[in-house]
C-alpha cells in the first residue's frame, strides 16, 4: 500500500469506530526523508512529528518558509540547549518536562513574537530511562508553566509502559487532564491509536503506520 492508502485507511478506521471524533494525526516522520514524505504534503496533510531537532531543522525550514499551513510536533525528549532551534521550527511541543527548559522557552517567546502551544509529557510508571514529569511534582510544574511562565500548555503527553495495560495508563492521563481542565490530550500511537481514541485522545501520534517500518 501507498502511504496516501495508509494514511486514508487510519481515517477511515476512525470514521468507522468513532464518527463523531476528530483527532489531529500526527503523521511521525522522523527518519524518513522529505520525498518520501512529499505525497502526504501535497495531499494536504498538515501535521507532522519529530524527535530529533537537527534532523527537524535539515528537513523542514525551507519547507515551512514556502507552506505555512504545515504545523511541526517535537515529540522527542528536549533538551535544554536545544531549545533555541526547536523554537524556531516547531509549533508544538509534546515533551516539556522540567523547570530549566520551560523557563528557556518562555524567555525565547519574550524575545519573539511567536507563541508555541505545548503538552506536558507525564512519566506514568515512573520509568528511569523516559523522560516526563512524575505524577506527585505534575501539578506544582503545571502550575509553574501556565501561572509563573505564562505558556500555553493545551494538556498532557504521554508514553505509556510497554505492557498490555494501555488502556489502564490512558484512563489515568485523562482523569489528570480533565482535572486541570485542559481540552487536548496527546496520547496513542500505531499500536494502541485506537485504544487512545477511548479516552479522548485529540492528538494522536502515528508513524508507522502511514509511512512503514524504519530501515
Amino acid at each position: 500500500m501507498t502511504i496516501l492508502e495508509n494514511y486514508q485507511k487510519i481515517k477511515d478506521n476512525i470514521k468507522k469506530n468513532y464518527p463523531n471524533k476528530s483527532p489531529n494525526i500526527i503523521a511521525v516522520s522522523k527518519t524518513f526523508d522529505l520525498d518520501y514524505i512529499m505525497p502526504l504534503i501535497n495531499h494536504g496533510h498538515e501535521h507532522f512529528g519529530e524527535n530529533k531537532v537537527q534532523e527537524a531543522l535539515k528537513k523542514w525550514s525551507d519547507l515551512k518558509k514556502k507552506n505555512n499551513k504545515i504545523k511541526l510536533h517535537m515529540i522527542g525528549k528536549l533538551q535544554s540547549n536545544k531549545a533555541k532551534d526547536a523554537f524556531k521550527l516547531f509549533d508544538y511541543i509534546h515533551s516539556l518536562a522540567g523547570q530549566k527548559l520551560a523557563l528557556k522557552l518562555k524567555n525565547l517567546e519574550e524575545s519573539s513574537e511567536k507563541k508555541l502551544k505545548y503538552f506536558i509529557q507525564v512519566n506514568l510508571g515512573d520509568e528511569e530511562q523516559k523522560s516526563g514529569v512524575s505524577k506527585k511534582e505534575l501539578n506544582e510544574f503545571k502550575n509553574y508553566c501556565i501561572s509563573d511562565l505564562g505558556l500555553d500548555v493545551i494538556g498532557l503527553m504521554c508514553i505509556p509502559p510497554q505492557s498490555n495495560d494501555v488502556a489502564l495508563y490512558f484512563s489515568e492521563l485523562l482523569k489528570l487532564n480533565l482535572s486541570f481542565g485542559f481540552k487536548h490530550l496527546s496520547m496513542g500511537m500505531t499500536a494502541d491509536y485506537m485504544e487512545a481514541l477511548k479516552y479522548e485522545s485529540t492528538y494522536l501520534r502515528v508513524g508507522s503506520a502511514i509511512f512503514g517500518s524504519r530501515g
